[in-house]
């Protein structure tokens, strides 16, 4: 059965290939021949063709591309109170390609206040059409895990209790503002559950003074206390990613390491899980979601490339699943976006409407 309501049986994570008038526009922004006004302009235009594109797909969600950021999570994390970028020595290091050499610390309070992005949201939101508008954010365990203690100032928070409640509420803020810009679809990024499933990842954890294990029960309180008095219109869903970087990854295990404390504590509306390939792991762990509860949301289209999936492949996968959590609880999108820096992926702009329409056509034959 089709969902009239957030998540969609057919789904998308967010990010898509930037089109060349943006990255245009962005250079001569950078380069002063324009100004944040005339950049805006050509935004603006990009968006709402990306919008048009999506609803052309079949789509009942739709996103603005993510069309005004450079990367998924620094430009959100800019907006903060209490919270400044610096060029790192190094970038985040991904399966044989570096990043580029950013990172953010906390040197304040923390906290939400009149956030650029709630003005985008209402872009988005004004060229919708019937289409649902859908907001996605990183999540705030990312801000913590980045750079851990050493990020943080500790003359501002020399005990990390005082930052993890900051934390929460400066979501749980973010959360109420965008709602109140109209928004009732919210995705949280979140690539640090994934590294909690990695062996490589536990052990650098581990190597730096952490408890993967313990940072897992953070997250998971952080996450809930953010929601406390979430409306119940409002759908928010939990994107879990390996990281995704010009077709790249960095972490690889299932999902077995953290699933009881995410799938059974985490009271999130849907979780959108990267399932399009071994690295993933099986679908074992969806035992602990919780049933009649909560959506899962499998993206076994991979995003990596441009090659098609086989249709009765992702069907078989789906079947697959629904041995650990019931069908009508499973909703199918594309593993991650298409851009989630704005960089982009190795696959060109049809490839990547081509796997958009294989999603819509495939959860309309299922469901």
């Amino acid at each position: 059965m089709q969902r009239q309501h957030a998540p969609y049986r057919a789904d998308v994570v967010g990010s898509f290939l930037r089109p060349d008038a943006i990255k245009q526009a962005r250079l001569k922004f950078a380069s002063g021949e324009i100004d944040a006004g005339q950049l805006r302009a050509v935004e603006n235009e990009a968006i709402r063709h990306v919008v048009e594109q999506q609803c052309a797909c079949g789509l009942h969600v739709v996103t603005d591309g993510e069309f005004r950021r450079a990367w998924w999570h620094f430009d959100f994390f800019d907006g903060l109170q209490g919270v400044e970028r610096y060029d790192s020595n190094q970038g985040i290091q991904f399966n044989g390609v570096q990043t580029k050499a950013h990172g953010v610390r906390v040197t304040g309070k923390l906290g939400f206040g009149d956030h650029p992005m709630l003005e985008d949201f209402r872009y988005l939101k004004s060229i919708s059409g019937d289409a649902q508008p859908k907001m996605t954010i990183p999540s705030p365990s990312v801000l913590h895990f980045r750079g851990g203690r050493k990020d943080i100032d500790a003359t501002v928070y020399p005990r990390l209790d005082a930052y993890f409640d900051d934390l929460a509420t400066t979501w749980r803020d973010a959360i109420h503002a965008f709602y109140e810009a109209g928004c009732r679809y919210l995705q949280l990024d979140d690539t640090v559950w994934a590294y909690l499933c990695s062996d490589d990842q536990r052990r650098q954890i581990s190597e730096r003074g952490d408890d993967a294990d313990e940072l897992a029960r953070i997250y998971a309180r952080v996450l809930n206390k953010a929601l406390e008095g979430k409306p119940d219109d409002l759908t928010i869903g939990l994107h879990v990613c390996r990281g995704n970087f010009r077709s790249t990854w960095i972490s690889e295990g299932g999902y077995e390491p953290v699933a009881e404390v995410l799938f059974g504590t985490v009271n999130v509306d849907a979780f959108f899980l990267e399932y399009d390939n071994d690295r993933s792991g099986d679908f074992a762990p969806l035992r602990f979601v919780r049933p009649g509860k909560q959506q899962v949301v499998l993206g076994l289209i991979t995003t990596k490339n441009g090659e098609l999936e086989n249709p009765e492949g992702v069907k078989a996968r789906l079947q697959e699943a629904a041995q650990y959590v019931a069908k009508d609880q499973i909703c199918l999108s594309p593993q991650c976006g298409f851009a989630s820096t704005e960089e982009g992926n190795s696959l060109s702009e049809t490839q990547q409407w081509d796997k958009v329409r294989l999603v819509t056509k495939i959860a309309e034959e299922v469901w």
